[in-house]
């Protein structure tokens, strides 16, 4: 607020999945906190080392509906935190002032959107996870690929009850016509995800998993339905191959969401140590 800037990480699931990790089809990279926990706290530390004052927990797919769809449910409990744990190591072995951000999302069980608990399981769920991340020792939670108006709220209800900062991460991209829509959710507008999310008065407004070149335009769309605290953290690839975009032509594009008054600036799938490095050592120095 008083016109200095958050620097988030990159990405966690592609960045397992580059540095080796097979990715489980069910949970993505959710039990790398059981099997790859040295790797995970690796990554965390590179991105602090690369400038990030927010880490993020890698809690994306860690919901108890979809540990239990993969089979992993009893887990529950330790998957999540190790997930904090491994941030909180990374953090305190670099020795710098960083926040921790606990991940949540709306990720469907097998990413089957058909196989969603009952609305009271899917929401108890959400707020079993937030609560889990709260008691592990997260300073704020992230609400990532919010882009729909049936589980989103859910999700933000479930932030919202915690008494800690919640942000908001909505995804978008260009669907038929040129509107707006939600990456996953091409008959759902982004200002109808809005209108549904915005009520819940997150203390950030994150565009985020959405495709570099729609990251300004959605900025914009966004700025006509809040004032609050923007960010931005685009997605840039899938990890199996090298990234379309070059760390510095990625630092390019975040000078133009900072010039725009963005407040919070990182990545998602795609990018790496690399690419916060360069954008970091653009913008750090620059208000809006």
């Amino acid at each position: 607020m008083n016109g200095g800037i958050f620097i988030l990480d990159g990405g966690t699931g592609t960045e397992l999945r580059r540095r080796g990790m097979t990715v489980d089809t069910a949970t993505w990279g959710a039990l790398a906190s059981l099997t790859h926990f040295e790797l995970l706290r690796a990554i965390h530390a590179d991105y602090i080392e690369a400038g990030a004052n927010i880490v993020t927990t890698n809690t994306f797919a860690t919901t108890r509906f979809v540990l239990e769809g993969a089979g992993h449910g009893r887990e529950f409990t330790t998957i999540n935190a190790r997930a904090v744990a491994a941030a909180r190591e990374a953090r305190d072995t670099t020795g710098r002032d960083v926040a921790i951000a606990g991940s949540i999302s709306c990720l469907p069980p097998r990413f089957d959107v058909h196989a969603y608990p009952d609305e009271r399981t899917e929401a108890a769920a959400y707020r079993e996870l937030a609560e889990t991340l709260v008691e592990n020792g997260v300073d704020l939670l992230i609400l990532e690929m919010m882009q729909e108006t049936r589980h989103a709220p859910l999700a933000c209800e479930a932030a919202r009850s915690v008494g800690i900062p919640f942000w908001i991460g909505v995804s978008c991209r260009t669907g038929a016509g040129g509107t707006l829509v939600g990456f996953d959710y091409p008959l759902v507008p982004l200002t109808s995800c809005l209108e549904a999310l915005l009520p819940f008065d997150p203390a950030l407004v994150a565009v985020m998993h959405t495709p570099i070149a729609t990251i300004e335009r959605a900025l914009r769309a966004i700025r006509t339905q809040w004032t609050g605290p923007l960010g931005a953290y685009p997605e840039i690839g899938d990890g199996t191959t090298p990234s379309p975009v070059a760390p510095t032509e990625f630092a390019l594009h975040a000078e133009r969401w900072r010039a725009g008054g963005t407040s919070a600036i990182g990545g998602c799938c795609g990018t790496t140590p690399d690419h916060i490095r360069a954008m970091a050592a653009a913008v750090s120095d620059r208000r809006p």
